[in-house]
C-alpha cells in the first residue's frame, strides 16, 4: 500500500514539481496551498507524512505545525524553507518537526529525509502496538472482591516509587502483578529486569547482580553489566526472594540501602536509581524466626505489602479466566477455539486449585488440545478436577433401581467409567488402579457397553 504525503506550499510551481517527483517514487500525493487547507486535508485523509513550507500567507508553517502536533502528535512533519535559519529550525524541531530541509530542495536529501521519517513513524506505530500488547498480556482478569481490592491497590501504588513486597501462593500471578505495576508506573519507558533469586548459584550472585569487569575471574573475557545496572531508572523484580541464600541476602541488602555498587573486579563506584518489587510464596516472618531470612532485609523490602489471593478464594473469576485462556491458546497454537459449557465451568468452580491460576491455565490448554469436539463438556474434565463424578450418579441411582443387585451394577458401571476417564482410557493402568485383571476389566467394559473405552 502506497504511503500518502501531503505537500503544503503557497508556490504552485513547487507543488506541481513535488507532486510529479513523489508520484514517480511510488507515493500517493495530496497538496494544499495554505495552512488552513493543510489542516482540513489532514482531517479528511490522515496522511503518513507532511512536507510543510514555513513562509506562507495567513497561518504560517510554524503555526500550522503547532496545530498539527496538537491533533496528530505522531504525524511526521518535514519543514521546508528558502529563508531558513538555525533559530527557526530549532524552534520547529522543539515543536515536533522530524526534519528541516532548505530550498532549493536537493531531491536526494529530500527523499532520504522522507524515507527516514516514514521508517521512524512505522517504528513508533510498532512500539505503540507492542506496548498495547504488553498491557493486554499483563491484564489482571477478574471482578471478585479480592481482585478488585488488589487492582485498587495497584492503581494507587503504581505511579509512586514505593518499594513493594508481593506475597502469594505459587501460580497466583505475582509476576503478573509486578509487571502491571511497572507498566502503570512513571518508569514504564525504562526496563523491568527480572531476577529469579532461587536460580542464582551463591558463588555467582555478585556477578549476576552487580556485573563484572573483563578479567575479573576465569572466563570473564568481556565486561558485563549486572541486573541492577541494567535496571537503572527502571524496575528490578526480585522473584522468590524468600529462596535467596543468607549470603546473597546480605549482598542484596547492601546495594538496596546504598543504591551503589562496584562490579566484580572493578574499583569504580556505580550509582543506580531502581525501584524494587519483590515477590515470595513464603511466610517471611516465619522464615525470620527460623533464621532463614534477614529481618533488616524484610523491613527494607516491605514498604508496601500486597497479597495476591489464591484462586479458591475468587472462584467467581473462573469463567472470565477460562474465556481469556481459550482464545489465547487458539491464537498461539492455531487450534480452533472451543466453547466451554456452563456445566463444565460449574465443575471447575468446585475444585480447590492448589496450583491456582497456573493450574487452571494448564488444564484449559490440555482440554483445548485433547477434546475432539467444538465444546468442552462436563464429562471431558478429568479427575481430580471433576468432583461431580459419575460415581455420585451411580450412588443416587440406588434409590431408583429395583433391587440391590441392580444398584450395585449401576455403581460399578459409574465407578469403572470414572476411573477410565481418570487414566484417559488406558485399560492397563485402570485395571491396576482398581485391582482387577486386565481381561476382567475388558469384560466389564463390554458388559456395561462402555465401548468408547475399548483399546
Amino acid at each position: 500500500m502506497a504511503r500518502t504525503i501531503l505537500v503544503v506550499d503557497d508556490e504552485k510551481s513547487i507543488l506541481r514539481s513535488l507532486e510529479g517527483i513523489l508520484s514517480d517514487e511510488g507515493f500517493e500525493v495530496l497538496s494544499a496551498e495554505t495552512g488552513v487547507e493543510a489542516l482540513e486535508g489532514i482531517k479528511e485523509s490522515t496522511p503518513d507524512l507532511v512536507l510543510l513550507d514555513i513562509w506562507m500567507p495567513g497561518l504560517d508553517g510554524i503555526e500550522t505545525l503547532e496545530e498539527i502536533k496538537k491533533g496528530y502528535p505522531n504525524l511526521q512533519v518535514i519543514m521546508m524553507s528558502g529563508h531558513g535559519n538555525i533559530e527557526t529550525a530549532v524552534k520547529a524541531t522543539k515543536i515536533g518537526a522530524y526534519d528541516f530541509v532548505e530550498k532549493p530542495l536537493s531531491l536526494e536529501k529530500l527523499l532520504l529525509s522522507i524515507n527516514n521519517a516514514l521508517e521512524y513513524y512505522r517504528l513508533e506505530e510498532e512500539i505503540s502496538l507492542l506496548k498495547e500488547k504488553d498491557k493486554n498480556r499483563y491484564n489482571i482478569t477478574g471482578n471478585s472482591k479480592a481482585i478488585m481490592e488488589l487492582k485498587e491497590q495497584i492503581k494507587i501504588v503504581s505511579p509512586t516509587n514505593a518499594w513493594i513486597l508481593i506475597s502469594g501462593e505459587n501460580g497466583t500471578g505475582k509476576e503478573l502483578v509486578a509487571h502491571t505495576i511497572h507498566l502503570l508506573s512513571r518508569r514504564s519507558h525504562k526496563p523491568m529486569v527480572e531476577v529469579n533469586c532461587a536460580a542464582i548459584p551463591e558463588d555467582l550472585i555478585e556477578s549476576e547482580l552487580f556485573g563484572h569487569e573483563k578479567g575479573a575471574f576465569t572466563g570473564a573475557s568481556t565486561m558485563r553489566k549486572g541486573k541492577f545496572d541494567s535496571a537503572h531508572e527502571g524496575t528490578i523484580f526480585l522473584d522468590e526472594i524468600g529462596d535467596m541464600s543468607l549470603k546473597a541476602q546480605s549482598k542484596t541488602l547492601r546495594i538496596l540501602q546504598e543504591q551503589k555498587f562496584e562490579r566484580v573486579g572493578g574499583t569504580k563506584t556505580i550509582k543506580v536509581d531502581v525501584r524494587v518489587i519483590a515477590a515470595t510464596n513464603k511466610d517471611l516472618e516465619a522464615e525470620i524466626e527460623k533464621g532463614r531470612f534477614r529481618e533488616d532485609l524484610y523491613f527494607r523490602l516491605n514498604v508496601i505489602p500486597m497479597t495476591v489471593p489464591p484462586l479458591r478464594d475468587r472462584i467467581e473469576d473462573i469463567p472470565g479466566l477460562v474465556n481469556q485462556f481459550v482464545p489465547e491458546f487458539s491464537l498461539s497454537t492455531n487450534i480452533e477455539a472451543k466453547e466451554v459449557s456452563e456445566e463444565a465451568i460449574a465443575t471447575l468452580q468446585k475444585y480447590d486449585w492448589p496450583g491456582n491460576v497456573r493450574e487452571l491455565k494448564n488444564l484449559i490448554e490440555r482440554l483445548m488440545i485433547m477434546v475432539p469436539g467444538s465444546v468442552i463438556r462436563n464429562e471431558d474434565i478429568p479427575a481430580p478436577f471433576n468432583r461431580s463424578s459419575d460415581i455420585k450418579t451411580g450412588l443416587e441411582s440406588n434409590f431408583v433401581s429395583g433391587s440391590l443387585k441392580e444398584a450395585k451394577g449401576e455403581f460399578e458401571k459409574a465407578y469403572i467409567e470414572t476411573k477410565l476417564r481418570e487414566f484417559n482410557g488406558n485399560i492397563s493402568q485402570t485395571a491396576e488402579a482398581i485391582g482387577i485383571e486386565r481381561s476382567n476389566l475388558h469384560k466389564k467394559i463390554k458388559g456395561y457397553k462402555l465401548d468408547k473405552f475399548k483399546s
